[in-house]
């Protein structure tokens, strides 16, 4: 399982940066996403996370508790975190 490492600012150029690998990763089957150094996330990254949940086999994201607390104050946490998302395109 390939292994995408988030930086600590997770904005919309992080974002762009990291898509094309994102896409290529999901291709080859399910993608574990350490965003466990996430201080900052924007609504960008977030798009992308929760479109990756939703690709193909998925992704496993293991968050920073400044993730996970993002998250929840937006009502995405069980998008990103709970179950097994399948299906959807990125």
């Amino acid at each position: 399982m390939p292994t995408i490492t988030l930086p600590s600012r997770c904005d919309r150029a992080a974002a762009e940066a990291l898509l094309p690998e994102m896409v290529a990763a999901l291709g080859s089957g399910p993608l574990h996403i350490d965003a466990r150094e996430c201080t900052q996330i924007g609504l960008a990254m977030l798009q992308v996370l929760v479109s990756a949940r939703h690709t193909g086999e998925g992704a496993m994201i293991d968050p920073s508790a400044s993730l996970r607390d993002t998250a929840r104050q937006l009502g995405l946490d069980a998008e990103l975190f709970d179950g097994d998302l399948r299906g959807g395109a990125l």
